[in-house]
Order: C-alpha cells, then sequence, then structure tokens
C-alpha cells in the first residue's frame, strides 16, 4: 500500500456512479424519507433530518455506526446530470466523529515544566 492509498483510507470513500435515471428521480430517492428509507432506514442515521441540502444537488446525513464505539460519520451524496441524460450519483463518506478530535486532559496536578537538578 503506497502514501497515496494510505491517505484515501483515511480521508474515507469517494464513490461515483453513473445511474440510468434522470437527476429529479435520484433526488427524491436520496432526499424523501419515504424512499430513502428503503435503502437507508432512519435507525441507521444519526439524525433523520440531513446535516444539510442544496435541493437538486447535494444531500447530507449522519450515520450512526450500529456496534461500539458507535462512532459517526457522514456521508454526502452529490447529483449531476450525465452526458447520456442519467445521472451522476458521487457519495463521499467521511468518519466526522467528535471524539476522535478530542485531546486528553492535562494531569490535575501538572505545575508546568518539570526541571532536573545535578547534585
Amino acid at each position: 500500500m503506497n502514501d497515496r492509498t494510505s491517505d484515501r483510507q483515511a480521508a474515507g470513500l469517494d464513490l461515483e456512479y453513473e445511474l440510468d435515471a434522470p437527476t429529479e428521480k435520484v433526488w427524491r430517492a436520496i432526499s424523501m424519507p419515504a424512499f430513502r428509507e428503503r435503502w437507508l432506514p432512519a435507525d441507521k442515521l444519526a439524525d433523520t433530518a440531513p446535516v444539510s441540502a442544496i435541493p437538486g444537488e447535494e444531500v447530507r446525513y449522519r450515520i450512526r455506526d450500529d456496534e461500539p464505539p458507535h462512532l459517526e460519520s457522514v456521508v454526502t451524496f452529490r447529483l449531476s446530470p450525465n452526458d447520456a441524460g442519467g445521472t451522476t450519483l458521487r457519495i463521499v463518506h467521511r468518519l466526522d466523529d467528535a471524539r476522535l478530535t478530542q485531546r486528553e486532559p492535562w494531569a490535575l496536578n501538572d505545575n508546568g515544566c518539570t526541571q532536573m537538578r545535578a547534585a
């Protein structure tokens, strides 16, 4: 595995699909709860409301793992019309859990720099 591969894995997943369906139809499938529930059930989401949405172009959902430590990630679905009259669907999945960026607390008895003296 080279450095570029491990960088991509650390960054998450980035997938692209060419779909034989108009952008409007794909948008309904990923943004309307009744349709989205068929392939992305609400119990997999950290919140059923999207994190953000640009109608017809992009929608983001926060997902929570089923198993401990129940890490959260953000999945972004981006749509664009393709030359064949269908849709290019780009899925970007990034681990985005606040617990991964928290720093260890300083020791309560930390008084700053420790200096050593020679005897």
